[in-house]
């Protein structure tokens, strides 16, 4: 029997990489004492895979599992998940009862909200306090009766309240004066629920960058996303903590082929070739979550060497150069990875197209297969 032919594009997701994030974030909260650890599974795991990421956090030590949706909680719960889940992000009518049957935890903005999930009954909810993002959260002037409300229905058995949470806006810049402000915004809101006789279980501020950064935000928990997935969360600002970035993304080349000195290349000859050289085409474009924007400013890897992407990036496909050389159809071409053999990461992406590696690792989907690996299985980049 033939060797199965490999895909035309792939995502290769080492889940022993996100172990190994998972471990080293947890070591590095808990130095000064006891600290959870929420690992953020949103948007199918930052595009990593949900399911399969949440498993792998929960076997490295997260305590807890956080997404935005109900139906993404729900989702877990279907994949077998059964641990201390919190969702923060619904709509009037959402199905806070489903969420409720499922043990998930769910999140109260504003008074109206918290009604609505009392309604269900028996509902273990988190109030989230808007202390300087100005998003989702309770603003100051509404925090006393939000506090007070939710107290009495604790009274009554119709909630219990299990957390209190507000979100940083400037983490990633630690000099930032509204770290200072949001930190001291969000202690006043626990004396203040303190004062109406709430008693949560977990008060948490910090996501991945204050997480590194900012031991005084820590609280009960910290909340994880990019830095699991081995991204940085301060690029230029974190030390090296041994992170390592689980997504790889490949594809293979189309073909290969000749161009002359003052040729154009793809739409709107946005790059001429300076001197005879050669392209090739890689099968990818921005239906699978490829950046437009890379035109001109990214490379990819091929060989054992970068080739800038030349010219825009098409719907599926996008050209790059190749300096002369004809590599064969088939050849693997690396958009991004970890970065040891020197090819791009992510992060190289993001700096490119003037955006964060969030959305790059996020977008990337489309017609692309996804693939989960573990450590030296092939394709695998276990440390």
């Amino acid at each position: 029997m033939s060797d199965p032919v490999p895909p035309r594009a792939e995502i290769v997701v080492d889940l022993a990489a996100v172990r190994h994030n998972v471990r080293i974030l947890k070591d590095l909260v808990n130095v000064d004492g006891p600290v959870a650890l929420m690992v953020v599974v949103k948007a199918d795991g930052y595009g990593h895979g949900m399911a399969e990421v949440a498993a792998a956090a929960r076997d490295a030590g997260a305590d807890w599992l956080g997404v935005a949706t109900i139906e993404e909680a729900l989702a877990l719960r279907a994949a077998g998940d059964s641990g201390p889940l919190l969702c923060w992000l619904s709509a009037p009518g959402d199905d806070f009862a489903a969420a409720v049957a499922a043990g998930i935890e769910v999140t109260a903005y504003s008074l109206a909200e918290l009604e609505e999930i009392a309604a269900v009954g028996a509902a273990r909810v988190q109030l989230k306090v808007d202390t300087g993002l100005s998003r989702g959260g309770a603003p100051r002037a509404e925090w006393s009766d939000l506090f007070a409300r939710a107290s009495l229905l604790e009274r009554q058995g119709r909630i219990t309240v299990t957390g209190i949470w507000s979100h940083l806006a400037a983490s990633d810049e630690p000099e930032h004066p509204a770290n200072d402000a949001q930190e001291a915004a969000f202690r006043d809101a626990l004396a203040l629920a303190a004062e109406a006789g709430l008693d949560p279980d977990v008060a948490h501020l910090a996501n991945s960058a204050a997480a590194v950064l900012r031991p005084s935000s820590h609280f009960d928990m910290v909340r994880c996303g990019i830095a699991a997935y081995g991204l940085d969360p301060a690029p230029g600002v974190s030390p090296l903590l041994g992170l390592r970035p689980a997504m790889t993304v490949r594809a293979r080349l189309l073909l290969s082929k000749e161009v002359r000195a003052g040729d154009g290349v793809s739409y709107g000859h946005t790059w001429h070739a300076e001197r005879d050289t050669s392209v090739g085409v890689v099968p990818v474009g921005y239906a699978e979550g490829v950046p437009r924007a890379a035109g001109n400013t990214a490379a990819v890897w091929v060989g054992d060497s970068r080739r800038p992407v030349r010219g825009r990036v098409c719907m599926d496909q996008l050209v790059i150069e190749l300096h002369g050389e004809l590599p064969p159809p088939g050849t693997e071409v690396v958009l991004f990875g970890p970065g040891d053999a020197g090819e791009p990461t992510a992060q190289e992406w993001a700096d490119a197209v003037g955006t964060i590696s969030y959305e790059i690792v996020t977008r990337i989907g489309g017609r692309f297969v996804r693939r989960h690996v573990d450590g030296d299985e092939p394709g695998g980049t276990a440390p």
